[in-house]
C-alpha cells in the first residue's frame, strides 16, 4: 500500500492551514488504498537552505537534512496544503523542497491551496519546483478561498463541491504514486 504524506506547508502562529490539513487527512483516512500521515513543517523546523553542497548529490552534512531526507523518503507521494502570499508559496515550504533531490524523485504531488484567489498562483510556482524534482504533480487540485471557503477568514467551511475535487485529487494522486513504484525501486531490484 502506498504512503502518502499531506505537508502543511505554512507555519504561520495564526495559520489556516492546519484546519485545511486535518480535514484532508480526516477525508484521506477514510481510503482502504493508501496509507496518510500529516507531516507539519512546524515539526521539522529547518534554517534557510545551508548545504555546502547541492541537494542533488546526496552528501548532507547536517542532521537536520539527514532528518528531513529520512522523514521525505518514506512517502511514495504528497499532497502538499499550501497558503498563497504575495502571488507565491510561503518561504519554508519552498525551503523544504530545496533541501533535498533524490528522496522527492519519481512520486506524485497533488495540491490543496487556499488564500484571496484561492492559492492557484502558489501552486503554479510549486508545480515548476516539482517538475524540477521529478515530482509527477497531477491536473486536479482543491483551491479554497478565504472570502468563501472561511468564514470570517478565520474559520474554514469548505463548500461542499471541494469535497468531490480532493477525492479526485487523491484518486489521482494513490494512482500515479503506484504507478512510479518501479521507477523508485532501488536499480539491483529493477532486474
Amino acid at each position: 500500500m502506498v504512503r502518502i504524506g499531506i505537508i502543511l506547508g505554512s507555519t504561520r502562529p495564526n495559520r489556516n492551514g492546519g484546519d485545511v490539513a486535518r480535514w484532508v487527512l480526516a477525508h484521506a483516512s477514510g481510503r482502504g488504498d493508501a496509507q496518510f500521515e500529516l507531516l507539519d513543517l512546524r515539526e521539522h523546523p529547518l534554517p534557510h537552505f545551508d548545504e555546502p553542497v547541492p541537494p542533488s548529490a546526496g552528501k548532507y552534512q547536517n542532521e537536520h537534512t539527514r532528518r528531513w531526507a529520512a522523514t521525505i523518503d518514506r512517502f511514495d507521494g504528497f499532497v502538499v496544503v499550501t497558503p498563497e502570499y504575495n502571488h507565491g508559496a510561503p518561504g519554508v515550504l519552498k525551503n523544504a523542497f530545496d533541501y533535498l533531490y533524490a528522496e522527492w524523485n519519481n512520486k506524485a504531488v497533488g495540491f490543496v491551496s487556499y488564500g484571496t484567489a484561492g492559492g492557484v498562483r502558489a501552486v503554479e510556482q510549486l508545480r515548476q519546483v516539482a517538475g524540477e524534482l521529478q515530482l509527477a504533480d497531477v491536473r486536479q487540485q482543491v483551491s479554497l478561498s478565504l472570502r468563501t471557503d472561511f468564514e470570517h477568514y478565520r474559520t474554514f467551511a469548505p463548500a461542499e463541491h471541494h469535497r468531490r475535487s480532493l477525492a479526485t485529487m487523491l484518486d489521482q494522486v494513490v494512482a500515479w504514486s503506484t504507478a512510479l513504484a518501479p521507477l523508485r525501486a532501488p536499480a539491483e531490484d529493477a532486474g
